[in-house]
């Protein structure tokens, strides 16, 4: 992150409410969200324009080398009013960690903290593991019909920036071709982890 620009919530307001107006969703998927006005702004344009349309809310809060990306108001805003509209959140370790209030660190940790998360009103939860040590990397997907568990190798790429919201925006678009959350996830998975596979290694940051 080499800087933040905010965008004035009526214009967000506006850019929403033209394309809900126009050719409205199937499903919807947030990213980083500023500020609480920001926040507040989308939780009012869903609730009037989007209501029922599946949402994947991606909480961005903290950047690939740590910096916290939100302030502390929007944090809680965040938990507090679009957390309860998510179809499912796609937090990793380091987010889910600032939204719970404890330390996620290993397996047993990431469904105590998706099953925290459901508890703010989130329908399901995908806990992101690729911060977990070791050479195998573990995704929980925790609804309330129970827990589906993803283990695969952990792939050796410098190219994982911009993969967790990849990841969300391929889950929103199985959401939006009716596909069960589960099947939406495995998709998503698969397509990221060939992405990062096959990645051409533009640049030299993440």
């Amino acid at each position: 992150v080499h800087g933040v620009v905010p965008v004035d919530p009526a214009f967000i307001r506006q850019q929403i409410e033209v394309v809900l107006g126009d050719i409205g969703a199937d499903a919807l998927k947030t990213g980083m969200l500023h500020s609480a006005e920001v926040i507040a702004t989308v939780v009012a344009c869903f609730k009037a324009h989007a209501a029922g349309v599946p949402l994947v809310v991606d909480p961005v809060m903290v950047a690939k080398g740590g910096h916290r990306l939100l302030l502390s108001e929007a944090e809680m805003a965040l938990r507090d009013t679009l957390l309860p509209m998510a179809a499912v959140l796609t937090p990793n370790l380091p987010e889910a960690e600032v939204l719970v209030g404890f330390p996620v660190r290993v397996e047993a940790d990431m469904k105590r903290a998706a099953e925290k998360l459901m508890s703010f009103g989130a329908r399901a939860v995908l806990m992101k593991g690729g911060h977990l040590e070791g050479d195998r990397v573990v995704d929980l997907l925790v609804e309330k019909g129970g827990v589906h568990r993803f283990e695969d190798a952990r792939i050796a790429s410098r190219s994982t920036h911009g993969t967790g919201c990849t990841l969300a925006s391929a889950i929103a678009a199985g959401l939006a071709q009716k596909m069960s959350l589960r099947d939406a996830v495995v998709r998503a998975r698969n397509y990221v982890r060939r992405a990062m596979e096959t990645a051409p290694g533009y640049g030299p940051g993440h």
